[in-house]
């Protein structure tokens, strides 16, 4: 029997570079508020959101995710030439086949990267790092291209009360690539599958099929409702809080780390009371600087925690080689945790 040569890649990995773009329009309370019955005080004490970015019809999943990752690449100090993968993860993509990510690819200049989608909404980033990691540790590519992308105003029902206000656009990146010591920790994931109703699309795209089109739901103004997100509210909370609060000390646990060792939190953005109420079940110390990305970006799904990350690197709230627990959660339900180095 014949015998396969092993792979071999790098000993470790780590996040070299990070890259974000947030659409120019900013829409602050006041517009989500012409639609619903609500207020900014409300909209403020339940979510923490006082802004979001909108994308413009030109500001694209692709072209958002260019200008990010440009960004990325940039900060690792390597050429797009040397990507050998680029992972996309993102849910408001709308074309089936192909992946987004071929595009984005050969847009960036790289020499025939592997390029693939993937669907794990909020936990959408971890997924990515994870198998990022795996690529570069296993050596089928030497640096790997992670890239979080939403433009979920696409996807809002600005007349659900209970969600109009929720979400925001924007591409978050990083380069994934060798390193020496450990600087991505284990990866605590998962599913619960049966939990998948509380956070869903409204309906399904088949549903736009002729024989179908009279029993879609209508707005206001009598005219055909686009799919969109929904969520139980109160069950993705206590889902949320208890739940990944245990996930997140799980990565804690597998990586060797305690809270007190910890310098920054970078969870997924999407209410600050469950941020909040996560730090408190975690008891991170005082000195662990927690991003609260959300207030002007809103839940952008997937690249809110490059995001979060690349805004905490820019300001000086964190800073290079500072040991951060990122965990992101949400549709499926899925998600992810783990602690990294970051770049």
């Amino acid at each position: 029997m014949a015998k396969i040569k092993p792979s071999k890649g790098a000993p470790y990995a780590r996040i070299l570079g990070v890259g974000g773009y947030r659409p120019t329009r900013v829409v602050p309370n006041e517009v989500i508020l012409e639609k619903i019955d609500s207020s900014d005080e409300w909209i403020r004490s339940r979510s923490g959101i006082e802004t979001r970015h909108w994308a413009s019809p030109e500001e694209t999943v692709a072209a958002m995710s260019v200008e990010a990752s440009g960004k990325a690449i940039a900060d690792a100090g390597i050429e797009a030439t040397q990507i050998g993968a680029v992972v996309v993860s993102t849910v408001s993509h709308f074309s089936q086949t192909p992946a987004i990510a071929t595009e984005i690819a050969d847009r960036l200049g790289t020499d025939k990267a592997a390029a693939f989608d993937i669907s794990a909404g909020c936990a959408g980033f971890g997924y990515g790092l994870t198998l990022a990691k795996g690529m570069v540790v296993e050596g089928s590519a030497e640096y790997v291209l992670v890239i979080g992308v939403e433009r979920l105003s696409d996807l809002t029902d600005l007349e659900d009360r209970a969600t109009a206000f929720l979400f925001g656009d924007g591409a978050g990146a990083v380069v994934v690539g060798p390193s020496t010591e450990p600087a991505i920790g284990p990866t605590v994931w998962g599913s619960e599958g049966d939990k998948a109703q509380t956070i869903k699309q409204t309906f399904s795209w088949d549903r736009f099929r002729s024989g179908a089109v009279s029993e879609l739901p209508v707005d206001s103004e009598g005219n055909i409702k686009f799919p969109a997100i929904t969520q139980e509210g109160q069950a993705v909370f206590r889902w949320a809080v208890f739940e990944m609060a245990k996930v997140a000390q799980q990565a804690l646990d597998a990586a060797g780390i305690t809270p007190d060792d910890l310098d920054v939190f970078i969870p997924h953005q999407a209410n600050v009371r469950i941020i909040d109420s996560m730090v408190k079940t975690l008891k991170l110390p005082e000195h662990v600087t927690v991003a609260r990305d959300i207030r002007t970006t809103g839940n952008t799904s997937a690249a809110s925690i490059p995001l979060a990350m690349e805004r905490l690197l820019a300001t000086g709230e964190a800073k290079s080689g500072d040991t951060a627990l990122v965990i992101g959660f949400g549709a499926g339900l899925v998600y992810a945790a783990t602690v990294v180095t970051l770049p």
